[in-house]
This record gives C-alpha cells, sequence and structure tokens, in this order.
C-alpha cells in the first residue's frame, strides 16, 4: 500500500509521541508499504520552527539536516508538490482552512492515496483517510 503522511503522524512517528495510534504505527512500520512524506510538510515544518511554535532538531543539527535524516532513515518517500497538485487546492470546498492540509488532500486525490491522519475535516473531502 501507498500512504501519505499527514504532517502531525510524520511528527509523532519521528518524536516517538504516545498519541500516535498502534494502527497508525503499523502501517508506518510494515516494510510493503511506501510510506510517503510531502513537501508540502516540510514546508509546513520549516514555517513552524521558524516562528518559534516546534522545536525539532539538536542543537548541533540543523532543522532542514534533521528532517531529511529522518526522512531517509525512516525509508520515506518524498511526494513532491507538483503542478496539478497545487492546482487541485482551487477545485476543493473550503472545509479546511489550513493551506498545508489542504494541500495534503489535493495530492491524496490527484495521486489516489490514502492519508494517515486523525484530522476529521480531512475525512470530509472523501479521501480515504487511515487511523
Amino acid at each position: 500500500m501507498r500512504v501519505l503522511l499527514d504532517t502531525h503522524a510524520f511528527l509523532w512517528w519521528i518524536l516517538d509521541d504516545p498519541r500516535l495510534p498502534a494502527s497508525a504505527r503499523e502501517i508506518i512500520a510494515d516494510p510493503s508499504n511506501t510510506v510517503l512524506f510531502s513537501t508540502a510538510s516540510a514546508w509546513e515544518i520549516a514555517i513552524q520552527a521558524h516562528l518559534g511554535r516546534l522545536t525539532l532538531s539538536p542543537a548541533d543539527e540543523d532543522l532542514e539536516r534533521f528532517v531529511a535524516r529522518q526522512v531517509e532513515a525512516n525509508r520515506f518517500q518524498v511526494l513532491p508538490v507538483q503542478l496539478t497538485h497545487a492546482l487541485r487546492v482551487h477545485s476543493l470546498p473550503l472545509y479546511h482552512r489550513d493551506p498545508f492540509d489542504r494541500l495534503l488532500v489535493a495530492q491524496a486525490e490527484v495521486e489516489a492515496l490514502p492519508i494517515l491522519t486523525r484530522d476529521p475535516e480531512i475525512r470530509r473531502y472523501g479521501v480515504e483517510a487511515l487511523w
């Protein structure tokens, strides 16, 4: 199965946060699954870190290197934001105001991917949400 991580699912996985349920952990850990990390999530993480709302990397490692290392260590594949993804956002209803989540929904629609998320607003779009 191919599955797209919502930003919080990525963060909770790499931080071993107990809010990530066992069912989500099993999906991420299953080597037969292809787990995708969106560049939209990287962008969201970078903005949140820059604003001081998120601290991830150890003091001796910059955020860019830390996130790249986590993506590689966990064998996640990076899903770039394509023109079709960005333009699909235009046709989405305004259920969700968060631009990053809207872009993840657009990517899921275009690429026919389920999203690993706990966000109930994402489910309103009709994309498959796991967890």
